[in-house]
């Protein structure tokens, strides 16, 4: 039968798995670092994973295919869980990507002791004050649980190479996202700032950018996706120096 399908462009898949994690029928997977549809059975057609796709390598298609088969998408997930059930047992990596894995790093409960140890003759703290992982906006699942009443740390990649004390003076306490206005797809962001907006309680949002005009981007992308969410909350924003100075 000719019916609606996804189609995945490997050309332009980037390999980074939010087409697995958005797919509810699990008829995706990873596969040599692209994403595969599994079987023609498995999906559905409605193209949830869509709007995760930051490369736009998903589409709809309508193509000679097999019918969906909802009894066996269940069968498909039943097993699928049973595996990941038992790689958890094993403590094994999840399945995808690794790197894409979300999590939350608890620095509240971190020995004291050992963060005292840290701490140099010169009194620099050397120690990390990243809350979660992944914290590219691209990784980022914009429903993720770490997301529910969290300040925010919206921050251009380069700033974090410009400012020496970034981890002390913007990092803590916070949950971090990062990206690069100028080679990021910006319009993207939006789309996934306007969804982790409008499903999360986000208590505060600070942006952190470079001086140099391109970075700008990054600004105008949190407001108008603050605006289009309908969820204004207490703003700030820091202008870094090439030179790693705070200009504002």
């Amino acid at each position: 039968m000719k019916r609606k399908i996804i189609h995945i462009d490997e050309e332009k898949c980037n390999g980074c798995g939010l087409c697995v994690d958005a797919c509810h029928e699990r008829a995706i997977e990873m596969v040599d670092g692209k994403a595969k549809l599994v079987k023609d059975e498995y999906c559905d057609g409605l193209g949830d994973c869509l709007p995760e796709c930051p490369t736009g390598a998903i589409s709809i298609i309508e193509r000679e295919a097999k019918p969906f088969d909802e009894e066996a998408v269940k069968r498909r997930i039943e097993e699928l869980e049973e595996k990941e059930k038992a790689q958890k047992e094993d403590n094994r990596l999840p399945c995808g990507c690794p790197g894409s894995a979300a999590k939350l790093i608890n620095r509240d409960t971190q020995d004291k002791e050992t963060k005292e140890n840290e701490i140099k003759e010169d009194g620099y703290n050397e120690g990390s004050e990243l809350r979660q992982w992944p914290v590219q906006l691209n990784l980022i699942n914009s429903r993720a649980p770490y997301l529910e009443n969290a300040d925010l740390l919206i921050a251009a990649d380069c700033t974090a190479y410009a400012y020496a004390n970034f981890h002390k003076d913007f990092i803590k306490g916070r949950i971090t996202i990062i990206g690069c206005p100028k080679l990021d797809n910006i319009e993207y962001y939006k789309e996934k700032l306007i969804d982790m907006f409008k499903n999360n309680n986000i208590k505060s949002i600070k942006v952190v950018r470079m001086m140099v005009p391109c970075c700008s981007g990054i600004v105008h992308v949190v407001k108008e996706a603050m605006l289009e969410a309908k969820q204004i909350v207490p703003y700030s924003e820091v202008i870094i120096s090439p030179e790693g100075e705070i200009i504002s």
